[in-house]
């Protein structure tokens, strides 16, 4: 049985409706979504965990209060975890992807 997983990237001109891809392993279902902004994100959330999801991993441009908003949405027995990068790792992806 697979689990049913995400990561969600928060970047400028995302459409959760384009910027998605489903990739399947013997172990997981890892679904990537972009979105624009926290309230995308939260939106989609939601519709993740109607699907299943019951795991949401979230990049580094998600802050402690975005990380508590997902949270809060889709309930606590979905896990919510984030990815971070050190500051000087942070400072190179922003120049990386322009922003």
């Amino acid at each position: 049985m697979q689990i049913k997983v995400a990561f969600m990237v928060m970047m400028p001109e995302s459409d959760p409706e384009k910027h998605i891809a489903t990739v399947n392993t013997p172990v997981a279902e890892l679904t990537v979504v972009c979105v624009k902004d926290i309230e995308e994100a939260v939106k989609m959330s939601k519709e993740l965990v109607e699907k299943g999801i019951k795991a949401i991993e979230l990049c580094s441009a998600f802050g402690n209060t975005e990380v508590a908003r997902i949270s809060e949405a889709v309930g606590k027995d979905v896990i919510v975890g984030t990815v971070r990068f050190d500051l000087e790792n942070s400072a190179k992806f922003m120049k990386l992807a322009g922003l």
